[in-house]
């Protein structure tokens, strides 16, 4: 274990060495999760109107400029970047949480069970992403709470097919069939045995999922079925932009580039856990 652990290490400090997009990619990830924490401190009110001071490009007073209603851009940008991130954190752990019981129960038990939960995630797979969660929203009251839920309810199948297909395998392991030939309980089993061996799987996709999440609520608050004013989420941020693009083009340009790094730096962030928990992924 302790060999393990040392190698583990040694191919994440070779990681770190030769990867330096990791190592902006876990800095900006800090650096956002900070300013969004500590938004709150910004001397200016997110949602304060100031029509005397609409649509002012970047300056000392403001870096990121003012939107069409003279409201402190960058203040909103960091209130914006706290939404995204909780809804992309909060709704992976739904669909993580759905996605590993579903996977566990139909690989661990197989037979009409499998056949029936495979089934159901076949439907809801072949349904587009995007037409499935608008369609859910529009039924929903649109805000924060409705958004987590449809991202998190909906967008689970993968990574309940990745958690079957493990279960499969690991489940004619020697120390599994030991364990129920000592008449241990299923649920012990899945608990004790079957999860923590795909935990490296679970812990990669969910990573994934963060991005993806953030990327969905984006899309849908720039269709206008996301958080409603006066909240802000860049994928809104975005959506309003588009009346005034001529005018203020930086309206557009902050909260896309502030959704694509992160994104970026989601997906390079899972990279670095890949080596970390399958270290074999890197030898070569």
């Amino acid at each position: 274990m302790a060999m393990l652990s040392r190698r583990r290490l040694r191919q994440l400090k070779r990681e770190l060495k030769y990867n330096k997009g990791i190592i902006v990619a876990v800095s900006f990830l800090l650096l956002i999760a900070l300013l969004s924490i500590f938004a709150f401190l910004s001397p200016y009110d997110p949602d304060a109107l100031d029509m005397a001071h609409k649509l002012e490009g970047p300056s000392r007073a403001h870096w990121f400029g003012t939107d069409d209603l003279g409201r402190d851009y960058l203040t909103r940008v960091l209130y914006g970047g706290r939404i995204s991130l909780v809804v992309g954190i909060v709704s992976m752990l739904i669909s993580t949480f759905i996605g590993v019981t579903v996977g566990t129960l139909a690989g661990y038990f197989g037979g009409w069970l499998d056949n029936i939960l495979m089934r159901i995630v076949d439907v809801l797979s072949s349904i587009p992403w995007m037409v499935l969660v608008t369609v859910v929203s529009i039924f929903l009251r649109p805000g924060l709470q409705a958004i987590i839920l449809v991202i998190g309810l909906f967008t689970w199948m993968s990574i309940a097919r990745l958690v079957r297909a493990e279960t499969l395998s690991v489940k004619e392991r020697e120390y599994v069939l030991y364990a129920k030939a000592m008449n241990q309980s299923n649920l012990f089993i899945m608990l004790r045995h079957i999860i923590p061996s795909v935990l490296p799987t679970i812990i990669i996709s969910a990573t994934s999922d963060i991005a993806s999440a953030i990327m969905t609520e984006s899309s849908l608050s720039f269709l206008g079925l996301g958080v409603q004013q006066p909240m802000s989420s860049w994928g809104s941020m975005l959506n309003r932009a588009q009346s005034v693009l001529g005018k203020a083009p930086y309206m557009a340009l902050v909260p896309g580039i502030m959704i694509i790094l992160t994104v970026f730096s989601f997906n390079k962030v899972g990279d670095l856990i890949r080596v970390f928990v399958e270290p074999k992924a890197t030898e070569k």
